[in-house]
């Protein structure tokens, strides 16, 4: 039992330090303790006997929201809120606590709170790195879409996703530094890589116009609270070479329910945010993941098809650099998606946070962040050879296509049926043997 005689000598804390600890200790609370009642309204909607690595991803994002804005993560103005309400506690607090000296024990329960909270929230994140899934391999129409008509951020998610050891490393590298922060011991060392690892995330965002800017430094924000726990007597020792002892306070548990309390729900923690958590995700990896659809498409036909003949409403229309109608090629996906290159606008879903959707048509990965080809996933009626097509770009979701289809041998199919327009459409694709060194390199598959 660890007894106040073996705690840290009671000290009188400067009248500033108490002051700046009431601030900082209800802002990082409003910052770190779920406080916004949908927060638990969203735990009903949860179906706990089939819970899955999204319903546990989207648990550990949460942030305080005061002002309404497009984000998940809210914005900086949430954090001037925050900083409001706490200077008047702080005021308050200073007004009816003036004779407490210290807040040794407070400070510590502050730190396991903000600890854990950064832990989960670096965790969920590095698993779906290390188990690479959140940022996927390029499909085929990525691999046939021009570097100009990409946006900063994709061009970025696919740079890495090339190379899934280095995003396997890079999840490793941000599970350990996560799992550190739920020592005391070891806090300060995951502190530190978490700095250096998500600044260069925060950095990303900003240089790759990326989504999730506020977030990450959010996360650079919690993680620097806990690193100055230990900064100074870091410099002291390695820097100035002084003398320099631990922190030696301890939490104040007299009972031994609450030491067992203590224990209890470390374990389920660990348990329900790593343990459970990485075991989901990983069955996400082995099922191909999240990103891209998993329902079949049309057999033997994923590849990309050069338009030989494309007819309107049984008119012949030649190829074009810039006719906005005709079709200049279209990929088939090994899943149900379908792309098509052409002139036609595209208005863009840059879709630039990372999202976790359970069906199909709603998984955008793929079309996010291009401008020259409009996606499709589709259905097929085998019985009748008819793909019924949906857009799946939320900007255009309004579009649909009715499209029969013949293949009159491996390399050849031909579509025709009813375009977005209403208008009749015919065209002919021809399957192009098209190699890409990426994969194949020049005399093996190239090994980045």
């Amino acid at each position: 039992m660890t007894h106040p005689a073996n705690l840290l000598p009671p000290q009188t804390w400067k009248a500033s330090w108490k002051v700046l600890f009431r601030f900082f200790f209800i802002y990082f609370i409003i910052q770190c303790v779920p406080l916004d009642i949908r927060y638990y309204a969203g735990l009903f909607q949860i179906h706990w006997g089939e819970l899955s690595f999204r319903d546990i991803f989207y648990l550990t994002r949460y942030t305080p929201r005061f002002v309404t804005t497009d984000s998940p993560f809210g914005s900086f103005a949430d954090w001037g809120v925050a900083a409001i309400i706490a200077v008047t506690g702080a005021l308050i607090w200073s007004y009816l606590d003036r004779r407490r000296q210290e807040y040794n024990q407070l400070y510590y329960w502050l730190r396991v709170i903000v600890r854990y909270r950064l832990a989960i929230g670096v965790i969920a994140y590095g698993l779906l790195k290390l188990f690479p899934q959140q940022l996927p391999f390029p499909s085929i129409s990525q691999l046939n879409t021009q570097y100009g008509d990409l946006s900063a951020w994709k061009i970025f998610a696919m740079s890495t996703g090339v190379v899934p050891s280095m995003e396997t490393f890079l999840g490793l590298v941000e599970t350990v530094a996560g799992l550190l922060l739920l020592h005391r011991r070891t806090s300060t060392i995951g502190a530190g890589i978490i700095i250096t690892f998500t600044g260069n995330v925060f950095m990303s965002n900003l240089a790759y116009e990326g989504g999730e800017f506020v977030y990450s430094f959010y996360l650079v924000v919690l993680a620097l609270f806990l690193l100055q726990y230990d900064a100074i007597r870091i410099i002291n020792l390695l820097t100035l070479e002084q003398p320099t002892a631990p922190n030696t306070v301890r939490p104040y548990l007299p009972q031994p329910w609450q030491r067992g309390l203590k224990l209890a729900l470390k374990t389920l923690f660990i348990f329900f945010f790593v343990g459970l958590y990485g075991y989901k995700t990983y069955a996400s990896y082995k099922q191909l993941g999240y990103q891209y659809p998993h329902t079949p498409g049309l057999t033997a036909a994923a590849g990309i098809y050069n338009v030989t003949e494309f007819r309107i409403n049984n008119q012949e229309i030649p190829y074009s650099l810039t006719d906005t109608v005709r079709w200049k090629d279209v990929v088939f996906e090994p899943w149900a998606t379908l792309s098509v290159r052409s002139n036609r606008y595209v208005h863009p879903d840059l879709a630039n946070t990372e999202e976790i959707f359970v069906n199909d048509p709603d998984r955008n990965y793929e079309l996010a962040g291009s401008v020259s080809r409009h996606y499709y996933s589709y259905h097929i009626d085998e019985a009748k050879q008819v793909l019924l097509l949906q857009n799946k770009n939320r900007y255009h979701h309004q579009e649909q296509l009715e499209l029969h289809y013949t293949r009159p041998d491996s390399s050849r199919i031909i579509l025709s049926g009813i375009n977005e327009k209403k208008d009749s459409v015919y065209v002919v694709l021809d399957k192009l043997d098209k190699k890409y060194p990426l994969i194949e390199g020049r005399r093996k598959p190239l090994k980045l």
